[in-house]
């Protein structure tokens, strides 16, 4: 039988209201998994929010799937609303790359994002593509206002420097993973390089070196 991790969460706010939202995403979510046939495995954070990936339970859930698939006890995470798992289309796209990565199964019923199913695949593809373009964007942004900057004889020396708690994040992740796993992980967490892009493996190469040397 397959086994898939069951996700669930509420913010503050919803955990207020007696719980209900925690009992309503598991029905949905044991439905969905009762129909085909999977057992789940639940992992819960209770007041928190979506604004990052940054949640004990969510991390340690993606540390168990992380594991190479000989090795690993799980097939893959459901939720059974996005906005559960990240308000960030960004974010989400980075866990989806994760998943393909790793190759392990994420699925949000409401949306009908399904990677073990070839449409929800589909769906979970033209995410991806919307939060490529997204990425793009901000990246443009940033390169015009910094082009801006140097016309108008601004210094732009301290713009390229990556926030603290990225910098930690990066050094912590490589502690225990390569560089390619360590891009992947700090995209799905919502890190982005100094200059708003997505990280690879080489310029997380770039900035340890630069940490390490600091």
């Amino acid at each position: 039988m397959t086994t898939v991790i069951g996700y669930l969460r509420v913010s503050t706010e919803e955990q207020a209201h007696s719980g209900l939202g925690l009992e309503a995403q598991r029905d949905t979510i044991t439905r969905y998994a009762d129909a085909h046939g999977w057992e789940v495995i639940w992992y819960m954070d209770e007041g928190l929010s979506a604004k990052s990936l940054d949640r004990p339970q969510l991390q340690a859930a993606l540390a168990r799937l992380h594991v190479i698939p000989k090795r690993r006890d799980v097939d893959g995470i459901v939720v059974a609303k996005l906005d559960r798992l990240s308000r960030s289309v960004v974010d989400f796209a980075g866990v989806l790359d994760l998943a393909r990565t790793r190759k392990w199964a994420l699925v949000a019923i409401d949306l009908g994002v399904d990677t073990s199913t070839p449409t929800g695949e589909l769906v979970a593809n033209v995410m991806m593509s919307v939060a490529q373009w997204e990425r793009r964007v901000i990246g443009e942004r940033t390169s015009a206002a910094m082009q801006a900057a140097k016309r108008a004889g601004r210094h732009m020396g301290r713009v390229s420097a990556l926030p603290e708690s990225t910098g930690h994040r990066l050094l912590a992740l490589r502690a225990q993973h390569t560089l390619a796993a360590t891009a992947v992980l700090l995209n799905a967490e919502g890190f982005a390089t100094a200059t708003g892009e997505t990280w690879l493996p080489s310029n997380v190469c770039k900035a340890q070196a630069r940490l390490t040397a600091s």
